[in-house]
């Protein structure tokens, strides 16, 4: 299965210096957001129609031991993204899938690598990237899954872990790396991690990764793999970023395109005004207490804030857990898995949690502090009001109420 180098098809490997990530990259301050872009009275979902694949499962060509496992984890009809990203995978193709979150979008890209490692066994066959640790600590649960019982192994690289650990598995040379662009590229400057034998590098979320600034570390990792190899590119949008991603990474790659507008009409959206920050945690408090506030997330804006917040509420008899920068990736994964299985009712969080992470059934979404920019607001609200359910999103805005002057 492997992929012949194809004439006239050259990758462009010159490359800016390289700088560390972070901050606004223009160095703009965003205007506060009015408040009335957090109201909205929300319809009812549209019907959308269903999906027939051309496909099966068992249609892919994958060895015996994964479709029995498919078969065990109850998959059966493949999903859009799945349905149209999955055959040019497997024939080795450069493809650019485009997808919202939650729409089965990383088995469309680690089956096609399992049944590539099925018939070539070499360490570290395969990169995925991933912008956030707990993104990518998903990618290697759902690895975990698909690969069962085929004696293939994966490394987990991704900051706020022990990187003594990770270089201790590196060494052991496993088939798949998947892991964040910052400690991807700190362990590739230490000449700790060699890609020569690389024939698959996947991006997932790819814009929300150049949102966070990781352009530059990407084309730095980029630079390490062999040139032969094929690119598997996944975003929810194409910026121009990603774009020239695209154009810098992929030869002649085929676009699948599954996105779905999300206007967030079904959410219900609405603005609480309180005098100051300590009326707020009141009410907060007395919101979180009603019966219908079932699985909430809280959004602050700094990581001691978020923690200081989380306390307050466990103090008041509220059980929460919390998630921020300031966390170890074990805490962080603690705190998810406590949420996720309802022995906490309330996660906490920086906008680390807004994009990009799997949590069902979340009934509402609370802006304790009011994001910068818009899109932010959309990622955040985008946790409720899934798979067809109306959701539920309220955001606190400090001041008097323009209805009371």
């Amino acid at each position: 299965m492997q992929k012949s180098f194809r004439p006239g098809a050259q990758r462009r490997t010159s490359f800016a210096p390289h700088k560390r990530r972070g901050g606004n990259r223009q160095g703009k301050q965003p205007k506060a957001l009015h408040h009335s872009k957090f109201v909205n009275k929300a319809v009812e979902p549209e019907i959308e129609e269903v999906y027939v694949p051309t496909h099966s499962f068992h249609d892919f060509g994958l060895n015996e031991r994964t479709t029995a496992t498919l078969d065990y984890l109850g998959f059966t009809a493949p999903s859009p993204i799945q349905d149209q990203c999955i055959p040019p995978a497997i024939e080795g193709k450069d493809v650019i899938g485009l997808a919202n979150t939650g729409t089965g979008k990383t088995a469309a890209f680690l089956l096609p690598i399992i049944q590539r490692l099925h018939e070539n066994r070499t360490p570290m066959t395969a990169l995925i990237l991933a912008p956030t640790r707990e993104l990518a600590q998903q990618i290697d649960d759902e690895f975990r899954r698909f690969a069962a019982g085929q004696k293939l192994y994966s490394t987990l690289v991704v900051g706020g872990a022990n990187m003594g650990r990770q270089i201790q598995q590196i060494e052991r040379g496993p088939h798949i790396v998947i892991g964040t662009p910052g400690r991807i590229t700190d362990l590739i400057e230490r000449r700790v991690l060699r890609f020569q034998s690389t024939s698959v590098f996947v991006l997932d979320e790819a814009d929300r990764m150049c949102d966070m600034g990781f352009v530059r570390d990407i084309k730095r990792i980029a630079s390490e793999l062999p040139m032969d190899r094929q690119t598997l590119c996944f975003s929810a949008t194409m910026t121009s970023d990603v774009k020239s991603i695209v154009e810098e990474f992929m030869v002649d790659p085929i676009t699948v395109s599954v996105v779905k507008n999300a206007t967030n009409d079904h959410i219900e959206q609405e603005v609480l005004h309180a005098s100051d920050k300590e009326q707020k945690v009141d009410m907060l408090i007395e919101l979180l207490s009603k019966p219908d506030f079932e699985k909430v997330i809280v959004f602050g804006e700094t990581k001691f804030g978020v923690q200081r917040l989380s306390d307050r509420l466990n103090k008041s008899g509220l059980s929460s857990a919390a998630i921020h920068g300031n966390k170890s990736q074990s805490q962080r994964l603690r705190a998810l898995k406590s949420f996720k299985a309802g022995d906490v009712n309330v996660l906490v969080a920086t906008d680390v949690a807004a994009r990009g992470l799997d949590i069902p059934n979340v009934s509402h979404v609370i802006n304790f502090d009011p994001p910068k920019v818009y899109e932010e607001y959309v990622h955040r609200i985008g946790r409720t009001g899934r798979a067809g359910n109306r959701g539920h999103a309220i955001t606190f805005v400090v001041g008097q109420n323009p209805a009371e002057r």
